[in-house]
């Protein structure tokens, strides 16, 4: 059985080689690019690949092309790899379709959590038409806090990155509250995942594509000029 396969693309050998080992002791297989155009190749000719590592600095190319030109071949998860003064490159990155980030210098154990997570989510769950899970209900949306999973009422998931869940999970928790931004980054702050200020709404943007029937007048998630956000639906925990 082949083993869950990883590109990494970075041009700093030193991370390529500390990334490889720690997903060899994790029984991942790694390749490793370390410029767009040997990326591009080994997405191409690879099909066990389950997820992308990609570095926003690389010597041929911006990240943020690459990022579009890897999604167009396959809709794969994809972790930009960041340093901590590009917040700017970031907010575009996750507009652009990044499931995640992981600023450097980063903690190996923390890349591996991530990548674990990110790979989870990208694999659908049966369901069945009772829920089997804990999680909460609105709208006939179902929440699935025990797996981090979003189905609509269609019984259908929806695929939230981990930014997406953890927000939608702080405004499902706090539903018919006003939050303002800064409360809203304090309920999202953890030790894995880190959310700017400008973020926040981005991540409140992609939301609204996913759960809101007209996102440019939305339902669910509503926003209190000048001052922030509310989730104005009844919730039910179950």
């Amino acid at each position: 059985m082949a083993h869950t396969a990883i590109l990494i693309i970075d041009d700093d050998t030193q991370i390529c080689e500390l990334l490889t080992d720690i997903f060899d002791e994790h029984g991942y297989h790694t390749f490793v690019a370390q410029n767009a155009t040997e990326a591009l190749s080994i997405l191409q000719s690879n099909s066990d690949i389950a997820l992308i590592l990609l570095d926003l600095i690389l010597p041929d190319i911006n990240g943020l092309v690459l990022l579009q030109q890897l999604r167009a071949i396959k809709n794969l998860p994809i972790i930009m790899l960041s340093g901590l003064d590009s917040e700017s490159d970031i907010v575009v990155g996750l507009e652009m379709g990044a499931d995640d980030y992981i600023a450097k210098p980063f903690y190996p154990r923390v890349v591996v959590a991530r990548v674990k997570a990110a790979i989870r989510r990208s694999q659908p769950l049966p369901f069945s038409t009772e829920y089997q899970s804990t999680g909460f209900l609105f709208n006939k949306w179902f929440l699935d806090v025990e797996n981090h999973k979003l189905f609509s009422p269609q019984k259908h998931e929806v695929v939230l990155t981990q930014g997406e869940y953890t927000l939608l999970y702080a405004l499902v928790l706090n539903a018919q509250k006003m939050l303002s931004r800064q409360k809203l980054l304090e309920l999202t702050h953890s030790e894995n995942f880190e959310i700017f200020d400008r973020t926040i709404d981005v991540l409140i943007m992609r939301l609204r594509k996913k759960i809101e029937p007209n996102p440019k007048n939305p339902t669910f998630i509503q926003t209190v000029r000048g001052t922030g956000y509310l989730f104005n639906s009844m919730v039910e925990k179950i």
